[in-house]
């Protein structure tokens, strides 16, 4: 069976989520306006590719691998990051909507997330080392056991992250931060 082979190629208001994308390997592609909503991605590699304006809210990623992909100003509440090939997974976020999304046990160094709302996302056991949090706001965030070593926290927003629980050696903080460290200790800081 020949896997199917896309580059260089432009998608601009597609809905997947009615006809679901090709299954085979997409390199140096750009989505723009595009809904995969419900729908899934499955088993399909994206390689350099840049998703733009995009719904992928609640979508199966089972196996979809994503190589150095970068989504800007993505709708993606609900997905399950860990079910996808954590193989050369590199990505980046950029004014993206990541609520109620999961990457337990993933392992995504150097990850930014800059200007996202990433309330209730569950990094549990997530390597996170050097990841940037520019100007995100992390409401309800599950940090446990997560990885944080030099992950740089100084503009984000609504966290709350218990030191004794996870690894944050190095990690930068704000001033104004430091009471998301301190809350699970209830203290009080008039």
């Amino acid at each position: 069976m020949t896997e199917n082979y896309f580059t260089d190629l432009t998608f601009s208001n597609k809905d997947f989520s009615k006809k679901p994308l090709q299954k085979g390997e997409y390199v140096d592609c750009v989505f723009e306006h595009c809904t995969f909503e419900n729908g899934h991605v499955s088993a399909i590699q994206f390689v350099d590719c840049e998703f733009i304006g995009c719904n992928f809210s609640n979508t199966r990623i089972k196996e979809t691998a994503f190589k150095n992909t970068h989504f800007e100003n993505c709708k993606m509440i609900g997905l399950k990051w860990f079910e996808c090939d954590p193989f050369l997974l590199q990505v980046s976020f950029k004014g993206c909507q990541l609520s109620l999304s999961s990457f337990y046990r993933l392992k995504i160094a150097n990850t930014p997330f800059k200007n996202c709302n990433l309330e209730e996302v569950d990094f549990t056991e997530t390597v996170l080392t050097a990841a940037k949090f520019i100007d995100s706001s992390l409401s309800k965030a599950v940090f446990d056991g997560t990885h944080l070593q030099k992950a740089d926290f100084t503009t984000a927003k609504n966290y709350s992250i218990n030191p004794a629980k996870n690894h944050i050696k190095a990690a930068k903080f704000s001033r104004e931060g430091l009471l998301g460290l301190l809350e699970s200790y209830q203290i009080v800081v008039a």
